[in-house]
């Protein structure tokens, strides 16, 4: 039997509710290699360099290193950092929910996105819920994708997708600029685009009453990674983005620029990611210039445009899904889901017991010893 719970409707004219929010902080950082292994440190870590203007974003597509994955896996790589960092000190991770930032971005930002839609999995172990993506659901949304036909004249959507690689390989370096040669620099217009690398970070945070542990990938850093995180400053990373320049200089397509800063930010508000770096581009794909958005910023200036979207409603229905989840979930495996255009997410138990292959067997095992 299935619960349902509403997404309530917010009113741009009334305040909006309120919540408290911890502020993520870093606890642990993983990497992969170029060919995509796992590293326990930090060094795929990249630096921020702004591009050449203008570039081609399309140039080196037929060379793409694409990786994508085949297999269902899981949190693998979260819960083999995590678990190597209790090993080292002694002292076991304690939240409410252990997940990627993807799933929690799909929840902080569906109660204004239009085309939300989602399936995840989650169970239940020593008192912390772990949630994932469905594996097989992705896959089959991709198919779907792949079959859809594309209007005459539009240019294909594994390009399009391309060009968002393309502009990272574009504004990163490998090591601090004062390092690096003018050479070496100017040598990212001719290298191989790929996504094999990956650095990541996992931070500690939480909404209302719910501690929540979360780990996603980081595009690059300002300045060196700092020893031990700062409890009140946040760590120089940015997020890289691209968008149609349409989006920005025609005021008839803001409230979609709207959306689609709902989600740049929501997705950095999550790691504490304070930057967002986007790349304007042609509907060719020429990358014209380059924008900056201070990540706390953007709620208020979407305040003074059309009021698409509201953070403190972001922020307080993430609260109350998470207490809902809190309350619900139970033993076995269990499904939480999201169709397009449905006001509810569904949650609903598919096994009685069992993790599901959600936790790793490395993982269960050391935490059971």
């Amino acid at each position: 039997m299935s619960q349902i719970f509403p997404l309530p409707t917010p009113s741009p004219h009334a305040p909006a509710p309120t919540a408290t929010i911890k502020r993520p902080i870093e606890i642990a950082i993983f990497s992969h290699d170029q060919n995509h292994a796992y590293v326990p440190n930090d060094s795929s870590l990249k630096y921020y360099h702004p591009p050449r203007l203008p570039s081609n974003l399309s140039a080196g597509f037929e060379t793409f290193r694409h990786h994508e994955d085949q297999t269902d896996q899981h949190l693998n790589s979260l819960l083999e950092t995590l678990m190597r960092k209790e090993k080292e000190t002694g002292v076991k991770t304690r939240a409410d929910f252990i997940t990627w930032r993807g799933m929690m971005t799909k929840i902080m930002t569906a109660l204004y996105d239009p085309y939300s839609a989602f399936s995840m999995k989650a169970t239940k172990f020593q008192d912390t819920i772990f949630i994932e993506e469905d594996f097989r659901a992705k896959q089959q949304d991709r198919a779907a994708q792949e079959k859809q036909r594309r209007p005459p004249g539009a240019l294909p959507l594994d390009l399009m997708s391309f060009w968002g690689y393309k502009f990272e390989t574009l504004s990163v370096v490998s090591r601090p600029v004062a390092q690096m040669s003018r050479e070496e620099i100017e040598s990212r217009e001719s290298e191989q685009v790929s996504n094999y690398a990956q650095f990541c970070s996992i931070v500690s945070t939480g909404f209302g009453s719910s501690s929540v542990v979360i780990g996603g990938e980081v595009d690059a850093i300002l300045t060196s990674r700092p020893a031990v995180p700062s409890a009140t400053e946040p760590i120089s990373y940015v997020e890289l983005k691209t968008m149609d320049s349409a989006l920005l200089d025609d005021p008839s397509k803001h409230r979609k620029t709207e959306l689609k800063l709902l989600n740049f930010w929501a997705q950095s508000f999550l790691l504490g990611i304070p930057k967002i770096i986007v790349g304007l581009r042609d509907p060719r794909g020429m990358l014209m210039r380059v924008v900056e958005f201070n990540t706390r910023n953007i709620p208020g200036e979407v305040q003074r445009m059309n009021r698409t979207w509201d953070g403190n409603w972001c922020i307080k229905f993430t609260s109350d899904f998470l207490a809902f989840l809190k309350s619900s979930i139970g033993e076995g495996v269990w499904q939480i889901s999201k169709q397009k255009g449905e006001r509810a997410i569904r949650l609903e138990r598919l096994a009685e017991e069992g993790t599901g292959g959600i936790i790793s067997p490395e993982f269960l095992e050391w935490r059971t010893q």
